[in-house]
């Protein structure tokens, strides 16, 4: 996208939040109600302001488009120390508008949008641009980055349905996942907080929360239906259609749970054809691109179909609460495999694809526990444990292998995230914390350092 078309979104886009803003506050004067929401008509204007401070002992410079600028998260590239302010260290930053128009008896029609920004550059989130910005880069030279679902979209979120007390909430456009939503209720440290990306392993990685590819968090052209029983049972359903024959980028997701004394419980399933793990392209890839190619659109990446089988549950005395999961994330060579040439979500393109990465299945499986423990009603502090392990899923010299001579080799991360929180009122609260992680075997393959320690305090604003 060009400057002048770049800029010119980003005019509109604000201009018509502060209009809505606007309009919203002139119909809620203080008389009129005494609930400070935003709500005009039906209409609910929301939004989430995040912005931290953080020191990273092994990382690389930020990126203004990466969702949380500088990655606290051991990653290849992690190479320096990095001090600087950043973007959503405990939730993403957005603006929405939420509206519910009642229909006839218990039944009423539903819509959402939202818009996902990074506040200390102003920029839409877009972590495809942050990858696409290294293309050709070496390691040691590159800037943060990482691929994940927010990536450019005006709106990250955005679906219309409709919704009963008795029989769910049935909604069509582009949503959070099942599974995503799971990871983000039963991660202790984000409790229903989206994206807690400085403290938390699954806040910062949404690769279990997606099934296996991070893209995967949020779904477009997709159905999703929810249901809630009296008796505390709730089911989910989803589909993702492909726009194409066959099963092609399509994806299933079910979810079946309770919720009740404190206790609440989920299992899910999903699969998903074709998921995509972009990444920049190398020097080479580079050099070969055809005429007219735009290196800031472009992508690599190997593609998969993903298989996941989650467990996940939470217990709540008092003030304390415990929760954790574990999630089955299963990589298989696509049964339709995709061409170089293929438009990731947002316009990107697979200028080089990988259909044969798993000759053998890859198998990670991921597993969490937390607790939490509010000191005061304005206070509470929590602490977490994350690991992953992958099996050995390599050929040749490579099959069976346990060191870091290869990607495909058995490995282990493991993450401990810990944060307290203070509210000062239901709008803003202050923090602090930190994430250690550290990577060993093959999923350390190729990294310049093998662990890291992100320190961050911030302030967040809600409304």
């Amino acid at each position: 996208m060009s400057a002048p078309i770049a800029l010119a979104r980003n005019v509109a886009l604000s201009t018509t939040l502060l209009a809505i803003s606007t309009l919203v506050h002139a119909q809620n004067s203080p008389t009129a109600t005494g609930d400070d929401a935003l709500t005009w008509k039906g209409i609910t204007l929301y939004g989430v302001v995040d912005v931290g401070l953080e020191y990273i002992t092994h990382s690389a410079p930020g990126n203004d488009y990466l969702t949380f600028t500088a990655d606290p998260l051991v990653q290849k590239y992690a190479n320096k120390s990095v001090t600087g302010l950043v973007s959503n260290p405990l939730s993403a930053s957005r603006v929405g508008l939420n509206g519910i128009e009642p229909i006839t008896g218990d039944w009423s029609a539903v819509a959402r949008l939202e818009t996902y920004f990074n506040p200390t550059s102003g920029q839409i989130s877009d972590t495809l641009h942050s990858i696409s910005q290294n293309n050709g880069v070496a390691l040691n030279k590159v800037s943060s980055y990482a691929d994940s679902s927010f990536d450019g979209e005006l709106f990250e979120t955005a679906y219309v349905g409709v919704s009963s007390r008795t029989w769910g909430t049935l909604t069509f456009g582009r949503h959070v996942s099942l599974l995503s939503d799971g990871v983000i209720k039963y991660d202790i440290i984000e409790d229903g907080i989206d994206a807690a990306s400085a403290f938390s392993l699954l806040g910062n990685s949404r690769a279990a929360g997606a099934g296996g590819d991070t893209e995967n968090a949020r779904l477009d052209h997709s159905i999703k239906y929810v249901v809630r029983s009296s008796s505390g049972m709730h089911l989910g359903l989803m589909y993702q259609l492909s726009n194409a024959d066959g099963d092609a980028n399509t994806a299933l997701q079910a979810q079946v749970g309770f919720d009740g004394r404190g206790l609440s419980v989920d299992a899910y399933y999903t699969k998903k054809y074709d998921g995509i793990s972009a990444a920049p392209l190398t020097a080479a890839q580079v050099a070969g691109l055809p005429p007219g190619a735009d290196l800031q659109k472009s992508l690599a990446g190997p593609v998969s179909d993903n298989t996941a089988f989650a467990i996940m549950a939470s217990y709540e005395i008092g003030p304390f609460k415990v929760s954790g999961g574990y999630d089955h994330l299963q990589y298989t060579n696509p049964s339709t495999p995709l061409a170089v040439g293929t438009i990731d979500i947002s316009g990107y393109v697979l200028q080089a694809v990988n259909n044969t990465a798993f000759i053998n299945d890859k198998v990670l499986e991921v597993f969490w526990v937390g607790g939490k423990y509010y000191v005061t009603k304005q206070l509470y502090i929590t602490a977490s444990y994350y690991g992953y392990h992958q099996n050995a899923y390599g050929t040749g010299s490579a099959a069976g292998c346990s060191n870091n001579t290869a990607a495909t080799c058995s490995g282990t991360e493991n993450a401990f995230g810990f944060l307290a929180d203070y509210r000062f009122n239901k709008h803003f609260d202050t923090y602090a914390g930190g994430l250690w992680s550290d990577v060993a075997g093959g999923l350390s393959n190729g990294f310049l350092n093998t662990s890291t320690l992100g320190v961050t305090t911030g302030l967040r604003f809600m409304f």
